[in-house]
């Protein structure tokens, strides 16, 4: 059947079209939604972990919307896309995980050539994202948006080149990420007032986006002071080294404790949370904070580089104490916005332009953010969402959605 275009409509709650997956081999299950479509396309990545749910998919669907929306610049080359995210029920660790992604790619195949732009999510990276896709007998996980294009082949060969590029050992698309949750933190200190040095940090994941936005913090003079992983939690009141950590971590974020310094300490893996930290960045799972544990929390700042890491629930009581919380739906939307602007041709395949321009954009996303909170006596979350309900009508007359 085919969708009815709204051109002038605000999404509705229900998205566009859900899909549920079984693998016939070992009966786990993964999962498709399309929350809207702007120029018949779509983005959001694919995540992988035990317990993925399709009310979870279906959540980070509806922020991808709203990434997309908050990124919209009408100067820009870049036109923003529908939201949409998928999501496989399995343990990435699992021997049999691979395999479930490429069955999962292959059903998912239609979806991916016609309206379904992806890439590295919770679980995955992309360069397994990329194999996989091409086993699954696609061009790329994200050929759906080539016909957007001014110019294909130069486009590819940026994007190509962009990934291409490594900081210090790590790679540009790593990293992209992280420098646009590491500018949310610091727009947020600057705003009261609140120096970088001695300024105190625990991160929850030390992956793709918790590594990088701990690399940025460190780098502008902050104190980690904790990070957590799978194993635990390592602390240093008096700072880790950040990049020893980086370069002793596995392709999951698993940090080898033969590393560690004398004084850095091991704790439980939810010691990051009660951490006697300024800032707490929540950078590996969803629901990692709730209104029971988040008593445990004493930082003034909670910004949120997972997707939806922070519970309602939780939110009100923290927001009752005085700690606010920078959405994940502005914080960690660089990652996403930085594969756009690189493809469509807003930046070229250079580390230094890239995180100019991701400061930029987010130094203004975020403090528009704050300063529509101040105004309007809200959250950070109910601001965010308030630009969103003014950009996404603009899209629509401009663009049309399906809706």
């Amino acid at each position: 059947m085919t969708p009815t275009p709204a051109p002038t409509s605000v999404p509705a709650s229900a998205p566009l079209m859900t899909v549920t997956w079984t693998d016939h081999v070992t009966g786990r299950q993964g999962h498709l939604v399309i929350d809207r479509l702007v120029r018949g396309v779509s983005s959001g990545g694919l995540r992988m972990r035990s317990g993925c749910t399709l009310d979870e998919v279906a959540g980070l669907a509806r922020g991808m919307t709203m990434k997309e929306a908050l990124h919209y610049n009408p100067e820009g080359r870049y036109i923003p896309l529908g939201g949409a995210k998928g999501g496989i029920d399995c343990d990435p660790r699992d021997p049999e995980a691979y395999g479930v992604l490429v069955r999962y790619l292959r059903a998912m195949r239609p979806h991916i050539e016609s309206f379904w732009t992806t890439g590295e999510d919770l679980g995955l990276t992309q360069d397994l994202v990329d194999r996989a896709a091409a086993e699954a007998g696609l061009v790329s996980s994200i050929q759906a948006v080539y016909p957007l294009l001014d110019d294909e082949a130069a486009a590819r060969r940026r994007l190509a080149d962009a990934f291409a590029v490594e900081v210090d050992g790590i790679g540009l698309d790593e990293l992209a990420g992280g420098c646009g949750v590491a500018e949310s933190v610091l727009t947020a200190l600057d705003r009261a007032g609140a120096p970088h040095a001695g300024t105190r940090v625990a991160v929850q994941g030390f992956g793709t986006m918790g590594g990088a936005t701990a690399r940025f913090l460190a780098r502008a003079g902050l104190d980690v002071i904790a990070v957590a992983d799978v194993k635990g939690t390592i602390a240093n009141p008096a700072g880790l080294d950040v990049e020893a950590l980086l370069a002793a971590r596995d392709a999951y974020g698993t940090v080898d404790r033969a590393a560690l310094r004398p004084g850095d300490r091991e704790l439980p893996g939810d010691a990051w949370l009660s951490a006697d930290a300024d800032v707490l960045v929540p950078a590996a799972v969803s629901y990692a904070i709730d209104a029971r544990n988040q008593a445990a929390v004493t930082a003034r700042w909670i910004v949120e580089a997972a997707n939806m890491p922070v519970l309602p629930d939780a939110e009100e009581l923290l927001a009752a104490r005085g700690v606010a919380v920078l959405p994940d739906v502005v914080v960690n939307s660089a990652t996403n916005a930085w594969w756009w602007w690189t493809l469509f041709g807003d930046i070229g395949p250079d580390a230094d332009e890239a995180f100019a321009h991701i400061r930029r954009s987010m130094r203004a996303l975020v403090g528009q953010v704050l300063t529509r909170a101040e105004r309007d006596g809200t959250s950070p979350r109910e601001a965010a969402h308030g630009v969103v309900a003014d950009r996404l009508p603009v899209i629509a007359e401009r663009f049309g959605w399906y809706a």
